[in-house]
């Protein structure tokens, strides 16, 4: 019983450390990889290559689908180059195998000290961050040393050789196991390594490890299928054509034992036998299937055509649950889409000042549908942004974390405001049937151009930064609070001259100034956070500058000066 604990201790560890590279290399390197891939999208002999490179590094065909489903999904990558992609994410996979399978216990220890001490010291920063991945390889070369320590007394028990030469008459089975395993450990690379040195440690025949190849394999399509399913018709379709693909693979079946039986003649370790398999295997399939991407493409089109559902609200379209392991890709994602809801809340706006001037009638369900959409797509960068680990953001990423959700939570605010004077104008022109004076609907229309105008601004400033923009906001938002006490006090002037538009829509005049003054104040509140920024950075290079060290020869009372 201990041994078998050991063994799955040791399996458990192998997945661990898979997991723990793929994180930590699209943390450093994300940003990197997907412009690798997006550089490859017009040619898919170079999304082939780009899918072999950047499934090597990550070590993840899983993620690589991931990469590729996001990219169509926004419409930036065609079909049959993503298929391309996920071919060349197969023989990545193959080729990291190999390398894993060396004989780099040394490296290990070395690993395992480097990142540890890396990780530790630096955790917000890149540096840190490939510590992380150091560990994670220390860890997956351990773990195959403890595989086949804790196999060597499992292949000598009597039982453990009935239970694996069930499998040895089933080939399909195998594979179905072995597919299991992918689905489970959430990588082909754990389940093919895992079944290579099992085999070199003599516990499972060859028939049965060419036969969990080949299952671990479809159960990376598996897998890709089943994280792609809440994505639209047009994603679904990389997954549903990686699978086809990797299923396809099962024609090599009937020639299964023929080829163990060459396979024996080689004189090679079944370790090597396996690994090399698994190579040859992916690499032999992916480029006699690569040009046929055209045709699995249509046959996707035609197996998952596009429907159009209507749900009423807005959805999100840049907050892609592939980036949520690089932060500064789920942090820009998110960026975009806060820039949406701020555009949504400028056309309420715009529709806003149609209502008041009995412009277009209908411009009152606009604005409430539009808030509808503000609502949701609110909900949905909330939602995204709190999928992000903040303990692994760095400092800088920590800001802009903080950034968008305030915004967010401001445009979302605002977007009820506008709802609200939406209700009080409605209410004022239709239930009671009053109008505002010439010169009141002119005062209320100055302050609408003024908002209009800081609500832009303010987006600039959320998406630069930029501290000049930041000071030219603060400077409106107070010319704003100016313009706005005197057009309160004209309209008290012309109460006092008996007015009568101004004198019954008074109460509401004054409450939709109130309402503008809010509403700018939500507008500015970019700019509070980009002159802080700023002043951090001031701060970090004037220390920087007092902790500089003298220059040899200096005068001594050179730094009291």
């Amino acid at each position: 019983m201990l041994t078998l604990l050991h063994l799955l201790s040791s399996i458990a560890l192998l997945v661990w450390g898979t997991h723990i590279v793929r994180t930590g290399i699209m943390r450093v390197f994300g940003s990197h990889l997907r412009r690798l891939i997006g550089q490859s999208m017009q040619h898919s002999p170079l999304a082939f290559g780009a899918g072999i490179g950047v499934t090597a590094l990550v070590q993840s065909s899983n993620a690589t689908a991931l990469l590729a489903i996001s990219f169509v999904a926004q419409g930036l990558m065609t079909l049959p180059t993503a298929l391309a992609a996920m071919l060349g994410a197969d023989v990545g996979t193959a080729l990291m195998a190999r390398v894993l399978t060396l004989d780099l216990s040394w490296l290990s220890p070395l690993f395992t000290l480097i990142g540890v001490c890396l990780f530790l010291t630096r955790k917000q920063s890149r540096a840190g961050q490939f510590g992380r991945v150091l560990i994670g390889l220390g860890l997956i070369i351990l773990a195959l040393q403890l595989i086949v320590h804790a196999a060597a007394p499992i292949t000598e028990a009597r039982g453990m050789e009935v239970l694996f030469s069930s499998l040895a008459g089933d080939t399909l089975l195998a594979v179905v196991v072995g597919a299991a395993f992918a689905l489970l450990s959430y990588s082909s690379l754990a389940a093919v390594l895992l079944t290579a040195t099992l085999a070199g440690a003599g516990l499972i025949s060859l028939p049965v490890a060419l036969g969990l190849v080949i299952g671990a394999n479809i159960g990376s399509g598996a897998l890709a299928w089943l994280n792609a399913s809440l994505q639209p018709a047009s994603a679904r379709r990389v997954a549903l054509g990686n699978l086809l693909y990797k299923l396809a693979g099962l024609a090599v079946l009937p020639f299964l034992d023929p080829l163990v039986a060459w396979m024996g003649t080689l004189g090679y370790s079944p370790q090597t036998q396996v690994i090399g398999f698994h190579l040859t295997y992916n690499t032999l399939r992916c480029l006699t299937l690569l040009p046929t991407v055209g045709l699995m493409a249509r046959l996707c089109e035609y197996l998952l055509p596009e429907r159009e559902a209507d749900i009423g609200v807005a959805q999100p379209r840049h907050l892609d649950p592939a980036a949520l392991d690089t932060p500064s890709l789920a942090l820009a994602n998110a960026v975009r889409e806060t820039l949406r809801i701020g555009d949504l809340v400028e056309a309420m706006l715009a529709r806003l000042q149609s209502v008041l001037l009995d412009e277009r009638p209908e411009s009152g369900e606009e604005i409430r549908r539009m808030d509808d959409d503000v609502d949701a797509l609110y909900s949905g960068v909330k939602l995204y942004l709190a999928r992000m680990d903040r303990e692994d953001l760095a400092e800088e990423e920590g800001r802009r974390w903080a950034e968008i959700i305030e915004l967010t939570i401001n445009l979302e605010q605002a977007g009820d405001i506008i709802e609200h004077m939406l209700g009080k104008i409605q209410r004022i022109k239709t239930a009671k049937r009053r109008t505002f004076s010439h010169d009141g609907q002119e005062e209320l229309s100055q302050l609408h151009a003024l908002l209009s105008a800081n609500l832009r601004l303010g987006l600039t400033v959320f998406l630069s930064s930029d501290p000049h923009s930041a000071r030219q906001l603060l400077e409106q938002k107070r010319q704003f609070r100016r313009s706005e006490r005197e057009l309160a006090h004209a309209h008290v002037h012309r109460l006092h001259h008996r007015v009568m538009e101004s004198i019954d829509t008074s109460a509401t005049h004054l409450e939709l100034i109130a309402d503008m003054k809010r509403l700018n104040s939500l507008f500015c509140s970019p700019a509070y956070a980009a002159i802080e920024a700023d002043s951090l950075v001031q701060t970090g290079q004037h220390g920087a500058r007092a902790e500089k060290p003298m220059p040899p020869g200096a005068p001594a009372d050179s730094a009291a000066t």
